[in-house]
């Protein structure tokens, strides 16, 4: 018996998703951004074994964390879908060429009728974002809508960021989290950490999300603030094409 070659051994990648937590884990934050203390009640796991996971999953940069915008001492764990992605399709092109496919894109004849509320603290820049490429993405199929607890107007930077994705917000307005008090959703999706810690309960059935990406009106540089807003942009996209193929699924 010939054997085998180092070549053929199962890549790294396919030794870590081998782990019932961290397999978990993953699934839990395919959907949105947690804390350690919220994964550890998800997963019914102890403490310190779910920190090791994480740990583990940091090394190979599939999780980052970033401190909570609302309390510095908080930490929220994110998961990279396209490095995730990227990964898992390497694994399977090893095993065989077929099985490494190009980016899945919905089926957009199988998207529910679902409302989607977008939370941010100002609804200037994120929660702008998410409201036009919701609405963009999904053909208009997902009634989007977007509101902050302290809105101010929509940012310049938001509108130019989109422009670059052929996407006009212009027409968008900004909205109190309040004026939708009473209204049902099927997500509430927040975006900042403030937000997220603050966000009132809706009516409903609905799913909340968490995405939270940091403020880039923080940034005082000109340029640093807008290359900021187009990163920002690019991981929304890539997240709600994500959210897209699920709700998609039969």
């Amino acid at each position: 018996m010939t054997p085998l070659a180092h070549a053929d051994q199962p890549p790294d990648f396919i030794k870590l998703l081998a782990n019932d937590v961290r397999w978990g884990v993953l699934k839990a934050l395919a959907s949105g951004d947690h804390q350690v203390n919220e994964l550890v009640t998800l997963l019914q796991q102890p403490m310190n074994l779910v920190s090791y996971h994480l740990k583990k999953m940091r090394e190979e940069a599939l999780v980052t964390t970033r401190r909570s915008e609302a309390d510095g001492r908080d930490v929220y764990y994110t998961l990279d879908l396209e490095r995730l992605r990227d990964l898992y399709l390497a694994a399977g092109g090893a095993l065989h060429p077929l099985l490494s496919e190009p980016r899945h894109v919905a089926d957009l004849d199988n998207l529910p009728a679902v409302r989607v509320l977008v939370v941010c603290t100002h609804n200037s820049a994120r929660s702008q974002m998410t409201e036009g490429l919701l609405r963009d993405l999904s053909h208009g199929k997902i009634a989007a809508f977007s509101a902050g607890s302290h809105p101010t107007q929509v940012h310049p930077d938001a509108i130019r960021a989109m422009d670059n994705f052929g996407i006009d917000i212009r027409g968008q307005s900004v909205h109190h989290v309040n004026e939708y008090e009473g209204q049902s959703f099927d997500y509430v999706i927040t975006v900042c950490d403030k937000a997220r810690e603050n966000c009132p309960t809706f009516p409903g059935e609905g799913q909340q999300l968490h995405w939270g990406y940091p403020d880039p009106l923080a940034i005082t540089g000109a340029e640093q603030r807008q290359a900021a807003f187009m990163q920002i942009a690019q991981r929304l996209r890539i997240r709600i094409e994500h959210f897209l193929v699920t709700l998609a699924q039969p």
